[in-house]
């Protein structure tokens, strides 16, 4: 997270389509290197939602909303499907599972879908809130600012995105989504990045926390294995 990693790009399969008697384009779709190794993220040349909105689908019943994440899950060895503005993020369910046998059939899925003329979400809202309410705070109307000014675009660009869930006796609770969401190093970021960040510019924010999908702190096992990850560091 944070750009931590190099990220590498490499052009996927091109593909000349029909649909419909239609010859289309040739699409090209891009894959990306995320700092988690389980998610990799594709990049179809196409607007996939508006700028600066995700969805987060970390299982099947979550994506009935979407026709393309639905078509994903299809594949085996899919965990989970992230939607950005123009990126979709496939994390894959373990390391056995390899991305050379997985890659060419989310490519064809992706081209596929682009070819139906489909909507990519139906009744879904993307999550995009940072959107500062009548009832906010100036505390809480400057952390979502931050968030959605400095933070977002960049965990967006590794794959996956961070929301802002509640700001209370001095702890920012967030939700890491996408690549982000089961990355060994997301603790990381969420202590040296976002936490530093935070605190510099907005001192009242004491600590901040990372929740579930249940909405409950990560477990403690996480952040003892991020403290000994820097006492690691600092003795390498």
């Amino acid at each position: 997270m944070f750009r931590n990693s190099i990220k590498l790009l490499r052009i996927g399969y091109p593909c000349r389509y029909l649909h419909q008697g239609i010859a289309y384009r040739t699409m090209f779709i891009q894959t990306q290197d995320t700092p988690n190794p389980n998610s990799l993220k594709f990049l179809p040349g196409t607007k996939v939602l508006e700028p600066g909105q995700t969805l987060d689908f970390p299982n099947i019943g979550a994506a009935q909303c979407s026709p393309l994440a639905k078509m994903i899950f299809r594949i085996e060895g899919v965990k989970a499907v992230f939607f950005g503005h123009d990126f979709v993020t496939v994390t894959k369910q373990d390391d056995d599972i390899e991305w050379k046998l997985l890659k060419p059939e989310i490519f064809a899925t992706i081209m596929d879908f682009f070819a139906s003329g489909l909507p990519i979400v139906t009744d879904a809202k993307p999550s995009g809130d940072t959107q500062i309410n009548e009832d906010d705070d100036e505390i809480v109307q400057m952390i979502k600012e931050l968030l959605d000014t400095r933070i977002r675009p960049t965990v967006q660009e590794d794959g996956g995105d961070v929301l802002f869930v509640d700001f209370k006796d001095g702890v920012l609770r967030l939700k890491m989504q996408g690549s982000c969401s089961s990355c060994p190093s997301s603790i990381v970021t969420l202590k040296n990045g976002v936490q530093n960040m935070m605190q510099f510019y907005i001192p009242e924010v004491l600590a901040v926390e990372q929740i579930d999908d249940d909405g409950e702190k990560l477990s403690e096992k996480i952040f003892k294995e991020f403290e000994q990850l820097k006492t690691k560091e600092k003795n390498e």
